[in-house]
């Protein structure tokens, strides 16, 4: 991952293809196994999982992820003796499927009963650690989202639902399933907002639609820097709302700071003592609000 790059996701986008298409990529070239550093933002000894793809029509060779000094440690070995041999064991296996649901909530509108505003995250998390960050944060915050607004005695226009999906990690089936139940039932989505980048402090929100709901979440921007919520209006959604794309949804991603991000995704310290709460109800908070500004006064020029 570039250290130089202040948005770690970038980071993070530049180097996972060595993961998730590493094994089949060299073993086209006749590798029998891939070793691959972690993607982490630090150097630790902690080793970061994720997800891996085999090619059809191409040999499944072992892959393993090492931390970052590991890898820093087999670089220079390597350099050092071109002779150097590793051993690599594995156990890994693929279970078969089971069935498994999405979780939704949900507040009823008092007007057109046929329009919704989600707000998710997924309940899936990777090896050892609980899934603290990726994604217990974003299920928490948005289920505080109904609570908030129910605490404040408000009552939506459009209904509003909190979705925790299922299989994000592996595959979206959980959003995938959503996207294709609501267009089977004929619900029409107008916005979806997803946390999945971590419970840490609120920074703003990015945004995938057109560009009369761009302007309208920036016509909004004003009301949330005064509690340094500033980074609005770049490209983006999340993995588990992006199905709804097909049906013009406008989808936003609520955006925390990142820079520790990388240091809990995907390992086994990624556990609850990681969590603020003070940042979780920060992010909480300004998911409730951009929620009630949808509600209140619609998105993509429909009220």
């Amino acid at each position: 991952m570039d250290a130089s790059l202040i948005n770690t996701f970038a980071a993070y986008g530049g180097a996972v293809g060595q993961r998730v298409a590493g094994a089949s990529e060299a073993a086209k070239l006749g590798a029998v196994a891939v070793v691959v550093r972690s993607m982490a933002s630090n150097n630790d000894d902690i080793p970061h999982t994720g997800t891996l793809h085999y090619e059809e029509g191409v040999k499944a060779i072992p892959a393993v992820a090492i931390s970052t000094n590991s890898a820093d440690l087999l670089s220079k070995a390597v350099a050092d003796d071109a002779s150097l041999k590793l051993y690599v064991e594995t156990h890994c296996k693929t279970l078969p499927d089971v069935l498994s649901y999405n979780v939704i909530g949900e507040m009823y509108g008092s007007g057109n009963t046929d329009e919704y505003i989600v707000v998710g995250g997924h309940l899936d998390s990777w090896d050892l650690g609980d899934g603290s960050h990726d994604d217990g944060a974003g299920c928490v915050q948005s289920i505080e989202v109904l609570r908030i607004l129910k605490g404040l005695k408000y009552t939506p226009q459009k209904n509003i639902r909190a979705v925790m999906y299922m299989n994000e990690e592996n595959g979206l089936r959980g959003g995938l399933k959503y996207a294709e139940l609501a267009s089977f039932n004929k619900e029409k989505h107008i916005a979806a907002i997803e946390s999945d980048r971590g419970g840490f402090t609120p920074k703003g929100f990015t945004i995938s639609g057109s560009e009369a709901a761009r302007t309208s979440l920036m016509s909004w921007k004003h009301l949330f820097e005064p509690y340094t919520i500033y980074d609005f209006g770049k490209e983006g959604g999340g993995a588990d709302i992006g199905p709804l794309k097909d049906q013009g949804t406008a989808l936003i991603g609520f955006l925390p700071d990142s820079q520790r991000y990388f240091n809990y995704h995907h390992t086994g310290i990624d556990t609850f003592d990681k969590i603020d709460k003070r940042e979780l109800e920060l992010g909480a908070a300004s998911m409730a609000a951009l929620v009630y500004l949808i509600d209140k006064y619609g998105i993509d020029g429909n009220p």
